[in-house]
Formats: C-alpha cells, structure tokens, sequence
C-alpha cells in the first residue's frame, strides 16, 4: 500500500482510493465563520456563539474524515494477510510549507494506527518499510533506479526494460517485491545519497 496525497491509498491490486479533501471543502465555510468570530466583541455572547460554530466545522471535517478511513481500514485489513507500507516521517513532510495543509488534512498517522489495531482483530499482519527505501523511483520490473524522478512525474517509462509505470502503482509493487524478499537486501556500501534497499523491515506487533 502506497500513501498520498492525490489519491490517498493506492494498493497493488491496483486500486485507488480517491482523497476526500474534507477539510478543503469547509475551507471557505470555515473563513467565513472565522472572519465573523473575529469581529464579535470579546467575551460577549455573541462571541461564545460563533466559537461554538467554528468549533462545529472542524469537528465535523474531523469525523468525516475518521468515518472514511474506518470503512477504508476495514476493508483493506478484511481482505487482506500482509499489508506492506512506508514507514513516513510525517512530522518532518508537514515542515514543508507547500504540502502541510494536504498532509495535515489526509491525515496518514491515523490511518496507520487504524490499520494495526484492526489487524490484531482479523488477523492482518502489518510491516513497516523503511522510509529511505526508493519505491517510487525503482522500476518494479528490472530494479532500475530513475534518480531524476520528481513529485511531478506521475508516470514514467524505465530506460532500461522501457516498461511504463503508474508511479503509485510502481511503489505499490516495490513495497510488495521488497516485503517478500524478492529484491535482494543491499549492505550500506553505497553513500546514503546512493544506498537503494537495506534490510529494514519492521513488523508492527499489536
């Protein structure tokens, strides 16, 4: 399974799971309520008021997008043994002041935590990869590494084998290649910058 942001989820079957953007949606209800709090006179009734509504709007973004991620965790923990993702360094990706507002509003931390406490109850074993492992860059099919791939590149073409690849489906095959063990685990005698798969599967144990 593959997390992000243009869809949420994407699973090697292939399957895509599109991302909701609930808390965009009420972005421009969500202005207006505020722009009315702010003019209210502070600590007055009608103040109280419009803070009971502003805190309406983010309550319901937050259990809209709780609702989908539990039918999307069921689901998947339902259907499946072995579900194999990243293990991302969320708090570091939401520094970056171009992707915080999506990151924050998929919200992949929850997901995760979802997907574990279900998999103890039917029986889904959940394993973490490491997150310095190039799955969107390396070609699912002869193992090329495409350096130069940027977050842009929603497909691409291997120089190698010239096979075509759906980026997310690609890393969703990666995941899936390197979880099994068909891709040979490689000691550290490359720099970080060049080091491409080491043995860095963690399982989570409820």
């Amino acid at each position: 399974m593959d997390l992000g942001v243009k869809d949420f989820c994407i699973t090697n079957k292939p399957e895509k799971f599109e991302n909701p953007r609930y808390f965009q949606r009420s972005l421009r209800r969500l202005k207006i309520r505020q722009r009315r709090l702010s003019r209210k006179t502070k600590d007055s009734n009608n103040r109280k008021k419009a803070r009971v509504k502003v805190a309406k709007i983010h309550e319901k973004v937050v259990n809209q997008r709780l609702g989908y991620q539990q039918k999307i965790s069921l689901k998947l923990t339902n259907e499946n043994q072995v579900i194999s993702c990243e293990d991302l360094n969320i708090k570091g990706m939401v520094k970056n002041p171009k992707l915080a507002k999506q990151i924050s509003d998929v919200a992949w931390g929850k997901l995760l935590t979802l997907l574990e406490y279900k998999g103890d109850i039917y029986g889904c074993e959940i394993k973490r990869i490491d997150r310095f492992f190039p799955s969107s860059k390396r070609c699912s099919n002869c193992g090329y590494i495409k350096e130069d791939l940027t977050l842009k590149d929603r497909e691409w073409t291997c120089p190698e084998c010239h096979a075509h690849h759906d980026r997310d489906i690609n890393a969703c095959e990666n995941l899936l290649q390197f979880c099994d063990g068909y891709i040979e685990w490689e000691a550290s005698k490359s720099t970080p910058k060049e080091m491409v798969e080491i043995p860095c599967i963690k399982t989570v144990t409820p």
